[in-house]
């Protein structure tokens, strides 16, 4: 447990590291394209510092936000509240904030940049729907993304590479469309053709960052899954209740305040198609549900 958390930490400092080259990169060639000329450089890692400090603090305000998500009442949403008690002292973690998304699917997601202000937020339709043992399942899962330190890396990438995809299409719309940065370029005598090859090299990157974001997400989502499903039942010491809750989900997880910009964060994907993608593709952010209930029911077996 405790290596597979030291290796999750590692990876994160590398990956958080790669989001933030990345980010300065694209804002780079936007800034380029614009004129910044050579102060372009220390602009787009002044930009991309400030991005990583604001996700850092303000990724779960915008993930709730985006959401929809409302605070748990301590009388209506008693369930959810008690069950929660019970595995925080099995995870040795703080009570983490719990947060309800008022939607008759069932699906739940944590967020926060550590431990100490962590949030676990679950769907109407979970705490409804699951009885006792499946929901304590669930909460465990999302706790142990909390204790794996899985949550603030998932988040500030979330946040990141949404706002570059963003970026990006307008940067491609503007240099197609519109673009005084372009005809510049190609106005500009001999130093023309090698500032075209310039822009094109940006075209590229423009293009090729959703391909980047959508792939960086799978593989973080993907590996760590599997390891909150495993985690989970250490906590809980039962492999049934969260097998159980994921057939479940499997059938009725689409979210309609979700979007394929925070669909990484979910146990199980919450976008319109997510029935399609339980059983995973090529750019699924979560492996498929099937398999994840039968490496559980193999622990249950030994």
């Amino acid at each position: 447990m405790f290596n597979s958390i030291r290796k999750n930490k590692d990876k994160t400092y590398l990956i958080a590291g790669l989001v933030f080259l990345f980010v300065a990169i694209v804002f780079y060639f936007v800034l380029w394209y614009f004129g910044f000329g050579a102060i372009a450089i220390p602009f787009a890692v002044l930009i991309s510092i400030i991005m990583s400090f604001s996700s850092y603090y303000f990724s779960d305000k915008l993930v709730l936000a985006a959401t929809h998500a409302k605070p748990a009442d301590d009388e209506a949403d008693k369930k959810v509240k008690n069950a929660m008690e019970g595995i925080v002292i099995a995870a040795g973690v703080p009570m983490p904030r719990v947060y309800i998304i008022e939607d008759s699917s069932l699906n739940a997601f944590a967020t926060g940049r550590n431990p100490q202000n962590a949030i676990v937020c679950v769907t109407r339709g979970l705490v409804e729907k699951l009885d006792y043992y499946q929901l304590e399942g669930v909460l465990a899962h999302e706790l142990a993304h909390i204790k794996n330190y899985d949550i603030l890396l998932a988040t500030v990438v979330t946040i990141m590479v949404g706002a570059v995809v963003i970026i990006a299409h307008m940067f491609q719309r503007m240099a197609f469309f519109g673009g005084g940065g372009r005809r510049r370029s190609t106005n500009e005598g001999g130093g023309g053709q090698a500032q075209l090859v310039f822009l094109v090299i940006g075209l590229i990157l423009m293009i090729l960052a959703p391909i980047f974001g959508q792939l960086l997400k799978m593989a973080l989502s993907r590996n760590r899954e599997y390891l909150a499903d495993a985690t989970a039942i250490e906590f809980t010491r039962n492999p049934e209740g969260l097998a159980t809750a994921l057939e479940a989900i499997s059938g009725d997880s689409a979210v309609e305040c979700a979007d394929p910009a925070t669909a990484s964060l979910f146990i199980a994907s919450p976008t319109a198609n997510a029935k399609s993608k339980t059983h995973g593709g090529w750019f699924s952010t979560h492996p498929p549900i099937e398999k994840r209930i039968e490496a559980l029911r193999n622990i249950s077996s030994k």
